[in-house]
Parts: C-alpha cells; sequence; structure tokens
C-alpha cells in the first residue's frame, strides 16, 4: 500500500509539473513569439544605422567646421553661377555632401520662404538654392544672389546627445555690393558613416522686426 501512495503521488506530481510548464509556456509563448518576429527588423534597423550613420561622438570643432563648409559652398555656387557655369549641379552637389536627405528626414525652412515653408525633399531644397523650379514658383534663387562671404556667429552649440548635435545663433551673408544680411538659424547635425556632419535640420528667418508692427 506505501508503494502504491508513493506511486499517485508522483503522478500527482508530475502532472502538476506539466499543468504548470504548460500553462507558463502558453503565457511566455506571445511574448516569446512576438521578440522572435520584430528580431528581423532590429536587426535591419541595427544593420541600416551600422551603414549609414557613425559610431563616434560629434564635437564642437566637427560643427564649426561643417559651418565653414556650408558657408563656403554657398559662396561658391553663387560664384559658379557668376561665371555661367553649371551652377545647379554645384548646388546638388552640396546638398548632397550638406544635407542627409539620403539617411533620413530633413526638417528644412530656408529664410526666404513662405508659399511652401517646409522643404522635406532634395528637390524642394535644390529649388531654394537655385530656382527653375515650377513647382516652387516664389524661388529666386538664395545662393545665385550672389554671396562673397558667410559668417556663422553660434550663440551655442549642445552636443549631449552624442550622435546630435545642434547649433543655433546668426549668419551673416555679403553680398557683392558688401552689405551684410543677419539671419538667425538653427541648425541639427549627424554624422554619416564617413565621418561627415549632414543637416537633418535647419531653421533660418530674418530677426524680429518692430517697425513692421
Amino acid at each position: 500500500m506505501k508503494n502504491l501512495n508513493t506511486a499517485i503521488t508522483k503522478t500527482a506530481v508530475a502532472a502538476a509539473t506539466v499543468l504548470l510548464v504548460s500553462g507558463c509556456s502558453a503565457v511566455a509563448k506571445p511574448q516569446m513569439d512576438n521578440t522572435a518576429s520584430n528580431a528581423p527588423v532590429l536587426k535591419a534597423k541595427a544593420l541600416d544605422n551600422a551603414l549609414l550613420y557613425s559610431d563616434e561622438c560629434i564635437t564642437e570643432r566637427e560643427v564649426v567646421s561643417a559651418q565653414r563648409k556650408w558657408g563656403d559652398g554657398i559662396v561658391r555656387i553663387g560664384a559658379v553661377f557668376s561665371n555661367d557655369g553649371d551652377y545647379s549641379t554645384e548646388a546638388a552637389d552640396f546638398i548632397q555632401a550638406m544635407y542627409g536627405y539620403d539617411l533620413s528626414s530633413v526638417l528644412f525652412k530656408p529664410t526666404l520662404a513662405a508659399n511652401d515653408q517646409f522643404r522635406s525633399s532634395f528637390d524642394a531644397a535644390l529649388s531654394y538654392f537655385v530656382g527653375g523650379n515650377d513647382a516652387y514658383a516664389e524661388d529666386k534663387g538664395f545662393a545665385i544672389k550672389p554671396y562673397t562671404n558667410v559668417k556663422f556667429d553660434n550663440v551655442g552649440i549642445i552636443n549631449n546627445s552624442c550622435r546630435m548635435a545642434v547649433a543655433m545663433g546668426n549668419y551673416f551673408f555679403t553680398d557683392t555690393q558688401g552689405g551684410e544680411t543677419k539671419v538667425e538659424y538653427t541648425f541639427a547635425y549627424v554624422k554619416d558613416s564617413d565621418g561627415d556632419l549632414r543637416i537633418v535640420a535647419h531653421q533660418s528667418s530674418l530677426p524680429y522686426n518692430p517697425n513692421n508692427n
């Protein structure tokens, strides 16, 4: 009788264990399946980031260097235009090098845009800089004014998040007559896999003028 009771007890414990394990599996299974189903997406995203972006933090010196390149690029587009060169190609190369339209969405609100204020595509940005696009009839070509110098004056550069830096301040555009226009800006940068800074947000506006009210 003792052996029979022991056998029954062992059988009951085994059955309870099976039920407990089965119950846990049933509860945990959706989470495990969900993780498994998301794994390829997460892996692909991580691979894309590895291919597109650098793991290195952005320094203030790199931001200042990128600003200088941006200013030089604006002057160069104007010079090519003044010399009857292919300024549209020059501007396209400038946008490709300086902005991140091939990396992600770009938030671009240029200074002299009133009807189509936000330029979220490469073609829209190109139109702003050199004009000639019927879809953006207001564009006269900002970079082909032309300008002879662009000077940045940062009020501050924030790079706390390491992978993105934000700069804000005034930049000054000198035209061929020596006149200087002050414009307010905010630029946000990321670093691509080649180690170059690319603009992913750019907001520009003329300073507030109380005489306009």
